[in-house]
């Protein structure tokens, strides 16, 4: 194992492994047995997970278009899935690498131990493992910069959802990508995979906007970062005062791209949030409950 990655076991059951920017915080439920395989087969996935995006990274921060690349890589190959369907907007693969790595690593742990429930958490974008009967609790957060619960979503088995993801300008720095096109503070999806619901949170913080309006200031991407795949594209800075009615016009931009989405098999459901106000698209009976 290289000496840059970092791996705990904590005392709460949880095994946190770490290296550059990938950041996972992973629980399996289950006999003591099951679960230490499945944490030394989430330990070796990890092992390659970042030299093989370094390998091909070039490739994974370019706009996809009409023709795909071919790439090597397990998680660069997830990444690349979950981005070409949402063509032809404007996507790089890396709109989906939490999420695919979360995916990743989650997958060798359920093909060598036999757990009734797991999670992969990479820095808020999150893969499910569910059996028949199982359910997972997860707490949604608009402002990570001050936290509080602003609602609460339960995943049974039964629900076609198995990722999580959250994306907007709230999360920046918090693992996320660095910078978003929107001004939306939090987006939350729950999608079949987490790679599927990274994208589309990435690309629906993006639309909730207010293209123009004078409270937003942007500046391009490729200023602040020489090597962002949003080069060519304005990034959000900051966002002055809104108005009530342009919060809610910034949001409806948002759920209107997420209803295609839903109405496309993208994904289940969304929760956009913006300045203590928020919009639902799509929340499967049960899913969601207020905080």
């Amino acid at each position: 194992m290289r000496n840059s990655i970092q791996v705990d076991y904590w005392s709460d059951g949880r095994l946190h492994l770490q290296e550059g920017p990938i950041d996972l915080v992973i629980e399996a439920f289950g006999a003591a047995e099951e679960r230490r395989k499945a944490y030394a087969a989430a330990i070796a996935a990890f092992e390659d997970a970042l030299p093989g995006l370094v390998e091909e990274l070039a490739v994974l921060r370019r706009p996809l278009k009409s023709d795909l690349p071919r790439l090597k890589g397990a998680i660069a190959r997830r990444m690349l899935k979950a981005c070409a369907a949402h063509r032809p907007a404007f996507v790089t693969p890396m709109a989906a690498v939490a999420g695919a790595v979360a995916d990743h690593v989650l997958a060798a742990m359920t093909a060598a131990a036999d757990l009734p429930r797991a999670y992969v958490n990479d820095g808020g974008d999150i893969a499910l493992h569910l059996s028949p009967g199982e359910s997972l609790a997860c707490g949604l957060v608009a402002e990570i910069a001050a936290p509080r619960l602003d609602g609460r979503a339960e995943i049974s088995a039964e629900m076609p959802v198995r990722g999580v993801a959250t994306s907007g300008r709230a999360t920046l720095g918090q693992g996320g990508r660095s910078h978003s096109l929107g001004i939306a503070d939090a987006v939350t999806v729950f999608a079949r995979d987490a790679a599927a619901a990274d994208v589309a949170a990435t690309l629906l913080a993006n639309a909730v906007d207010l293209p123009g309006h004078p409270a937003v200031r942007r500046r391009p991407a490729e200023e602040l970062d020489p090597e962002s795949d949003l080069t060519g594209h304005r990034v959000t800075l900051a966002v002055g005062d809104l108005q009530r009615v342009e919060v809610r016009e910034a949001l409806a931009r948002g759920a209107i791209a997420a209803e295609e989405m839903r109405a496309a098999g993208l994904i289940e459901a969304a929760v956009l949030f913006l300045r203590g106000d928020a919009e639902v698209v799509a929340a499967p009976a049960g899913l969601l409950a207020a905080a």
